[in-house]
Parts: structure tokens; sequence; C-alpha cells
């Protein structure tokens, strides 16, 4: 559901507190606030938000070529996965220029004549998003500015027709010239917001690359690519599920899901001390995830903590948690009671059912007294740390998440002991 976004008002107030308003010409005169957040064709001498650092404030204006290059408006020898990748490492590695980063694509996305650029300004806006989260002050003026942008093709259309009109009555174009302006190149901008609207969201919750390994130029074609053909992790069941539908057409359960738990059955998790507790390598991680999102799991794996990792992963970016949120009361009121709490697993739709019977089945398997012996993970282990992967409270009170982490914990231990998990056997 689409949380309303603070009013225009509010965005024009934080603007005129955290702009740092330019001049222009002899006298030095002030830019205005919609001039400032404008598209500008040439290039700034300092930057767009107010800093103090000055690596940020020669950098700022370096990163504003780096956009006008990666959107067309400035000519440039690098491709533009290049210049992504140069724009992205830059942000990821010095955090005080992502606002900066997204006020300079709001400004080269408003007003712009060329839809062109346009769809490409939003473009990299997308990709940013993959890599990292805008600060929890600047959030509020993103969100703001994306969401207005969520139904607003025919408005774009008509500006950008009503800007090049105005514009070729003080300048005479030739036709050409004209069509270059208009004519549609790229996707409908409303399916770039509604993918950075999404994008935004989950960013500011879980935050962006983790790691040591800087952006590569994969992660950045994936990033793009996700636009139109969303991730295996951070969708839906029922989207993940018809996306696998021509690969695995018999396929019940999510490929993700399960070749994830057989790899780490394969490498021998349930003989791995602290495996779910002890994370794999980030950087591994990342390298997997990216592969899984194309289908594909390579045969240099060695450590279960990796696709364990992994897995864990996939389960938390669920759009909705395995178990959905319409049974969350549910669950946390059995907590206790075991015939309550396997009732509870029958009610669920379909999907969800054999995804969590599934993923029960698969920890039942860790639970064994002979593998607890090595891994050193007994049920209430399991239960701690996969139960936030399946359970999410939505309450923002402290103690009430406190109170219902315990509850949650115990309804998964609950059905790790008593659930019957034997028909998902050979389900796939």
């Amino acid at each position: 559901t689409l949380r309303k976004p603070i009013s225009q008002s509010s965005m024009a107030d934080w603007a005129s507190k955290n702009l740092n308003m330019h001049t222009q010409g002899i006298f030095r005169r002030r830019i205005s606030i919609s001039n400032m957040l404008s598209w500008n064709g040439g290039s700034i001498k300092k930057p767009m938000l107010i800093t103090s650092n000055r690596t940020i404030k020669k950098e700022a204006c370096e990163m504003f070529k780096l956009v006008q290059n990666y959107m067309g408006d400035r000519q440039t020898r690098m491709d533009r996965n290049h210049v992504a990748l140069v724009t992205v490492t830059k942000c990821w590695s010095m955090q005080g220029l992502r606002d900066e980063l997204y006020i300079q694509l709001i400004r080269q996305t408003t007003d712009n004549m060329c839809y062109r650029s346009l769809a490409r300004g939003w473009e990299l806006m997308a990709i940013s998003l993959a890599f990292f989260s805008p600060s929890p002050k600047f959030q509020s003026y993103l969100e703001g500015y994306i969401y207005r942008h969520l139904d607003s093709d025919e408005k774009i259309a008509q500006h950008i027709k009503e800007l090049v009109d105005l514009k070729n009555k003080k300048i005479t174009k030739s036709r050409k010239k004209r069509k270059q302006n208009t004519e549609d190149e790229g996707l409908p901008i409303s399916t770039y917001a509604k993918y950075c609207y999404r994008k935004l969201h989950k960013v500011a919750v879980t935050g962006g690359k983790k790691g040591l390994r800087k952006p590569t130029v994969e992660e950045i074609t994936h990033a793009r690519n996700a636009i139109l053909t969303p991730s295996l992790f951070g969708s839906s069941l029922e989207e993940i599920m018809l996306r696998q539908q021509d690969m695995y057409p018999g396929n019940k359960l999510p490929w993700v899901q399960t070749q994830l738990s057989q790899q780490v059955l394969a490498l021998g998790g349930e003989q791995t001390e602290g495996i779910f507790r002890i994370p794999g390598d980030i950087d591994e991680v990342n390298a997997l995830k990216l592969q899984v999102d194309q289908w594909r799991i390579p045969n240099s794996l060695s450590d279960p903590n990796i696709p364990a990792s992994l897995l864990k992963l996939w389960y938390r970016e669920l759009e909705e948690p395995v178990i959905p949120q319409q049974f969350y009361q549910e669950c946390i009121s059995n907590y206790e009671n075991p015939d309550a709490a396997v009732a509870v697993v029958q009610l669920l739709p379909e999907l969800n059912r054999l995804v969590l019977c599934y993923l029960i089945h698969f920890l039942q398997i860790f639970a064994q007294p002979s593998n607890v012996g090595r891994t050193k993970m007994d049920v209430n282990n399991l239960a701690m740390v996969m139960a936030p992967n399946c359970l999410r409270c939505q309450s923002d009170d402290p103690r009430v998440i406190f109170e219902n982490t315990r509850k949650e914990m115990s309804f998964l231990r609950m059905l790790i002991v008593h659930l019957d998990t034997s028909f998902i056997k050979g389900l796939v």
C-alpha cells in the first residue's frame, strides 16, 4: 500500500532550508528554487545541497557532469555502463554524496524537454537505489518527488510539448530537431517511478549493497535489468512462480528456495557448526545472489554458510512474508499451543503453505540430535534465527516488538517440533 508522502508545501520548505542556493550573472543574483530544481544544460560550480565538506564540494560538481553524461546531455567517450559504475561507486564509497546525487537527478528530470534524457535520468535513479539509500533526512523529499510521477505519463508528455513549443517560439528550430525532443525513447516514466518507489521503501529498511567489494559492471547491468524483470529477491511468491513458469513449469515451489536449500545440504551444512547463525562472507553472498538471479548455481561453492546466508536473505526480503500479515496475530496468540500453531499453517494460501512446510521440513533436518551435536544449533537456536524471516511485526513500539519476538520464536519452534512435513519429500 502506498503511503501518502509529504505535501508539496513541505517539500518546498525542505528545499528552502537545505538547497545551496546558486547565483548567476555579474551581480551574483540568487537563482530561484524553481530554477535550481529545473534541468540545466551547463555545469555547476558548487553542490546542490549545503555542505562544509571540501571533498564533497569538489566531487559534487564532477558528479553532475557524470549525470549529464549518462543522460546524454553531455558528450563522453565512456559507455553508459561505465558512467553509471563511476557514479554509483563514488556515492557508495562516500556517504555524503548520496543525497547530492538524488537531488541532482531530481533537477535533471524536472522540465527536461528531451524524453530520452528524461528516461535515462530516471533509469540512473533506479540503478542508484539498488546500491544505497538517501539519508533519513532526505528520504521523505525523494519519496514525495517519486510519488508525484507514479501516474504522470500524460502530464509529462503534455508538459514536454508545452516546453518545446515555448522554446520554438523564441528560437526557430528545424522540424527534425523538434521531433527528436518529443519522440518516446525509453520506458514510460511511471514504470521507472513505480519501481523507484518500491525500491526506495525497501532500501530504506534493508540498507544498500554491503561488503567491502566495490560495485561491478555486472551489478550495474543487473540493477538496470531489474526495472523490467523483477529480481527473485524482494518479489512476491506469486511473481516468482510466474517468472519460473517458462523454465520450470512443473515446479510447485520456488526454484530459488529449493536450489539454495539443497546447496546448503550438499556442502555439509547440517554438520557445520553455527550454520544459519554465522554469516557467510558478504561479498561472496552478493556474488552468489547475482548468479541466482540469472538462474545459475555455480559449481565453485565450498562454504555452506554462503547459500545459507542467501537463503535467509531470500525469505527476509520477500515482499510479503511466508506467513502473510493477516495471520500474524493468530500466530503469536498460539505460540504455546502445538495444535493451534499447526492449524494456522493449514489456513495459509496453498503456495505459502507449501513454501513454509518446505522450510520447516528443511529445519527439521538440522534439529535432529545427531546434527545438533555438530552444529550447536538446537531447535531453539534455529527458531531464533529463522523466525524474523517468516513473521514481521508491524508495530513501532519497542516493547511490543520485544515481547512479540519471543512469541514469534516460540511459534516457529512449535512448528519445527510438531508439524508433519513428510508429504514435502521429493517435492520441487
